[in-house]
């Protein structure tokens, strides 16, 4: 689903067609590149460019291109071979990119594999233009030598074209500079190895004024420094990345912005006025402190300009639908949870290990958006709340894998779709699932006896070998009314027939609907558990294909960039 379209003619707001999930395949490598330079009479709509270019450490190219004037989007894929995420002193080449002699965007390649990236150079007037492409030695990790640059293509939005009047004010964010996480990445170039910018996106909700658009833009971060515990955001939030908005403005039917309506997201996550600076219509906001939050200040060394014309719904889809559509930002999550020593070998299992503080392996949770709607004459507050956690029963084993991991305060308390992570014992697969369950929880403070509708499950999967979503198993109309009485309910069960359903179906399977358990007792967390399964991939498989060899922390195989299917 989409979000709608605002105004029509100049400026107007339009949706983002929804990318269907992408499955990928097997490995790529990457070999050196040189500049081929095409003719680029690039004009509004048609992407010209050159195929790619190569840069070593301290290299810069020139690179033509043209625009039909108007804001200017740069899409391509980027690896460097030499890049890891999870490796230290190696996690990344940064490539400086700069507009005829201005200095414009910082792009942190990460990966050996190539990856689609799509930065915004701005308004630019119509006439020919160059784009530098610099392999920044002073913010690139020693350990990397060279970044590959493919598929370069130049498009320009003009007034009158869909999507202009969100790009036009999309925000520059700066990366945060001063005191980092750690002694060893203070400074300004810490987004390099943490942290850092991924992928942007923009939500459309209607403002009070009629015909009037409120967009606000998002930044997905692979990281958040500052989150006191990562088994509380795979629980809340399906992910251990952050996804911060960062700056709204208010705009009219002709896509102008409503004078001193712009306003950023706080240090305290509160909503507070923009009085800062603009390039253009382009607002220029800095991320300080651990949890990205925006700050008044402006002093950070590296910038970016990511694209934020992916559009997200926020009432019918879940935020990490922007993660679900660009695969290798899991990757990048994994690898710096791994780097930074914050996962344990498998603490479901481990005595020594709490689940609480400890995450597991990444590959061993299943990552699953529930659709629910809390219902009651006493709204849910901040002081007193009711939640939802999804528990998983897998087939020979009595225990019952909760997301909260029994923390109540970690339940699912949000009713746009909500992402979650169930920690599951390695080498769980789709096809060891015996039943999927919904329990209501008292999440802070008094039972506010509110009801809780379950209205679907929008997607299930597990990352495979190399750390990279595998297609979603499941889409589950399934519906059920949690209430105090009856808090807990059977969504799925293999008894009712197979669990398992096509990502792409959006139809009831017969037999499979939802189980209310009157008699449900309490559902203890997935801490006790059988002996795990040893091989991380082990157990039966949906798919005939061979998985591979379980890759080492500090190396992971190169994957093609992931296309499409339906």
């Amino acid at each position: 689903m989409t979000g709608t379209s605002k105004a029509s003619g100049t400026g107007r707001l339009a949706p983002r067609a929804r990318a269907t999930f992408r499955h990928l395949g097997a490995g790529l490598a990457i070999g050196a590149l040189t500049l081929t330079v095409a003719a680029c009479g690039g004009h509004k709509g048609k992407p010209a460019g050159p195929v790619g270019v190569s840069v070593t450490r301290g290299q810069q190219t020139s690179v033509p291109f043209s625009s039909a004037g108007g804001d200017v989007i740069l899409t391509m894929k980027t690896a460097s071979p030499e890049a890891s995420w999870g490796t230290m002193g190696s996690e990344s080449a940064v490539l400086s990119l700069s507009v005829d002699g201005k200095y414009t965007s910082d792009v942190v390649i990460a990966t050996t594999f190539a990856v689609s990236r799509s930065i915004d150079l701005g308004d630019l007037t119509a006439g020919s233009h160059n784009l530098q492409v610099k392999f920044d030695d002073d913010r690139s990790p020693s350990g990397t030598k060279t970044a590959n640059v493919t598929d370069l293509k130049f498009s320009t939005l003009a007034a009158t074209d869909d999507g202009y009047a969100a790009s036009q004010f999309a925000p520059i964010v700066y990366g945060r500079s001063g005191q980092g996480a750690t002694a060893d990445i203070n400074g300004p170039f810490q987004t390099a190895v943490t942290d850092t910018p991924m992928v942007a996106f923009h939500t459309e909700t209607p403002a009070t004024t009629p015909g009037n658009t409120i967009l606000r833009y998002s930044v997905v971060y692979s990281n958040e420094d500052g989150a006191p515990s990562v088994p509380e955001m795979l629980a809340q939030w399906g992910r251990s990345a952050e996804i911060n908005w960062a700056y709204q403005v208010e705009v009219d039917g002709g896509g102008k912005a409503v004078p001193g309506s712009a306003m950023v997201r706080g240090q305290d996550g509160s909503t507070v006025p923009y009085t800062g600076g603009y390039e253009g219509t382009h607002p220029v906001i800095q991320t300080c402190g651990l949890t990205n939050d925006v700050c008044g200040k402006t002093d950070g060394q590296m910038r970016y300009t990511l694209s934020a014309l992916d559009n997200i719904d926020p009432e019918n889809e879940a935020p990490e639908r922007i993660m679900d559509d660009n695969p290798w930002t899991y990757w990048m999550m994994s690898q710096e949870l791994i780097r930074e020593g914050k996962t344990a070998e498998d603490p479901l299992d481990d005595p020594s290990a709490n689940p609480t503080r400890s995450a597991g392996d990444p590959r061993s949770y299943l990552y699953l958006v529930l659709r629910k709607s809390t219902q009651g004459a006493t709204p849910n507050t901040d002081n007193a709340w009711v939640g939802v956690t999804i528990g998983i029963k897998l087939a020979g084993d009595p225990t019952i894998y909760r997301s909260d991991l029994g923390v109540a305060k970690w339940s699912l308390r949000r009713d746009e779709p909500a992402a979650t992570a169930i920690e599951l014992p390695p080498g769980t697969v789709a096809d060891d699932i015996e039943q999927i369950r919904a329990v209501r929880v008292v999440g802070a403070g008094r039972d506010t006896k509110a009801k809780v509708q379950i209205e679907s499950i929008e997607r299930a999967f597990f990352l495979d070998a190399d750390y990279l979503p595998q297609a979603s198993f499941l889409f589950s109309p399934t519906q059920a009314t949690l209430t105090s009485a009856n808090p807990a309910v059977v969504l799925l069960d293999r008894a009712n027939g197979p669990i398992i359903r096509p990502s792409t179906s959006a139809t009831a399977t017969g037999g499979t609907g939802a189980v209310p358990s009157a008699s449900e007792t309490a559902l203890v967390p997935g801490i006790t558990i059988g002996p795990s399964l040893r091989n991380p991939f082990g157990g039966s498989t949906t798919a005939p294909a061979t998985t591979p060899a379980a890759t080492p922390k500090a190396s992971v195989t190169a994957k093609p960039e992931s296309t499409p299917t339906s």
